[in-house]
């Protein structure tokens, strides 16, 4: 009962923090994937044409809706259990009978939260620009949860590290950025010569894309079954370090 109570308070307070500022976390989603529509989909898909048997304004629709769920479901996490460590709050947690696994879903479940509104966010605005036709309505939900889970897992990661704010945003710019943008939203890892593709293929985030373009509109590079495999993989092995990193204190028992 005290585990649920816990639990049900850490991801109450993950909620408030993020929907209490929504100008700054809801709103420029929205804005920003107005802008990759118009310009990628609109300005230069017309010129490009179809892939894979698809317009290309529906080729990138999956993967811009999946890269604002990677990115915000990451920054809520990592910006959130940071400024518990900088605040201090952390100590109320340590000293509370409260299991890690139970702080650790409490975040990662806040993370989802927001990463998972803003695609609905991002979804309605693609609504505007196409129509989506769901392919398989379990491949798009089950992808959709699980690169959330896992990206909120990576900021929790983070955050547990990270001893500044310029640590919480190192990662992201340099390195989830970067690998969101190669991941294939913009482009089919078949129209790359072919080292690049073997190259592509060590970037994780191509198989939740690809998986999520799957479910949505029939299209992917990548078998599916791989995907999940790779993301249910990723997602226990972040797990596991990051109870590990609980139990042993890093970067919170100073």
């Amino acid at each position: 009962m005290n585990n649920s109570i816990a639990f049900r308070t850490i991801v109450f307070k993950e909620i408030r923090r993020f929907t209490r500022i929504w100008p700054q976390t809801l709103l420029p989603p929205a804005i920003t994937t107005s802008l990759y529509f118009m310009i990628f989909g609109r300005l230069i898909g017309d010129r490009i044409g179809d892939i894979n048997g698809v317009s290309y304004m529906d080729y990138i629709v999956p993967g811009i809706i999946l890269m604002s769920v990677i990115s915000h479901s990451y920054a809520n996490v990592v910006s959130s259990f940071y400024s518990t460590k900088f605040q201090r709050h952390i100590e109320e947690l340590l000293v509370a009978p409260v299991p890690n696994w139970v702080i650790l879903l409490g975040y990662v479940c806040g993370g989802v939260a927001r990463g998972v509104l803003v695609g609905v966010v991002v979804t309605g605005i693609s609504l505007l620009f196409t129509e989506i036709k769901v392919n398989n309505l379990l491949v798009t939900i089950s992808v959709y949860f699980l690169t959330a889970t896992l990206f909120a897992l990576a900021g929790f990661i983070n955050a547990v590290f990270a001893d500044s704010f310029d640590d919480i945003s190192i990662i992201p710019n340099f390195v989830l950025t970067p690998l969101s943008y190669l991941g294939g939203v913009f482009y089919s890892v078949s129209m790359l010569p072919g080292i690049w593709q073997t190259i592509a293929q060590a970037n994780p985030i191509l198989y939740m894309i690809n998986a999520f373009r799957y479910g949505l509109i029939g299209v992917s590079d990548i078998e599916i079954e791989i995907a999940f495999a790779i993301t249910a993989g990723f997602i226990l092995f972040l797990t596991l370090l990051s109870l590990l990193l609980l139990h042993k204190g890093v970067g919170i028992k100073n």
